[in-house]
């Protein structure tokens, strides 16, 4: 089942490539459906600097709006933390309050 978290916000890919120890796992991004000689077949979708993922809440990105799929990266560190919060501007809000 598809989950949304509560906050994501999308990225160029060449955002996230900036980090140092950027390492995306390219066989876990989402399906794309094109027609082949008529007839409709599923590709897995290849990424390039201009294509948008998704930055979650967790500092998983995926390559879709929900949560637990179709993970890029998962190396969640100190270091890729501050990345997102510095270089990306990334804060998830609070929302408790």
């Amino acid at each position: 089942m598809k989950v949304m978290g509560k906050y994501c916000k999308a990225y160029h890919l060449r955002d996230m490539r900036k980090y140092r120890s950027w390492k995306e796992n390219t066989q876990n991004t989402r399906k794309e459906k094109k027609e082949i000689d008529g007839i409709e077949v599923e590709e897995i979708r290849v990424l390039t600097d201009e294509s948008i993922v998704y930055l979650q809440e967790n500092y998983v990105v995926t390559d879709d709006i929900y949560k637990e799929q179709n993970i890029i990266f998962d190396d969640i560190t100190p270091k890729w933390k501050e990345f997102c919060e510095k270089s990306l501007e990334f804060i998830v809000p609070d929302f408790d309050k």
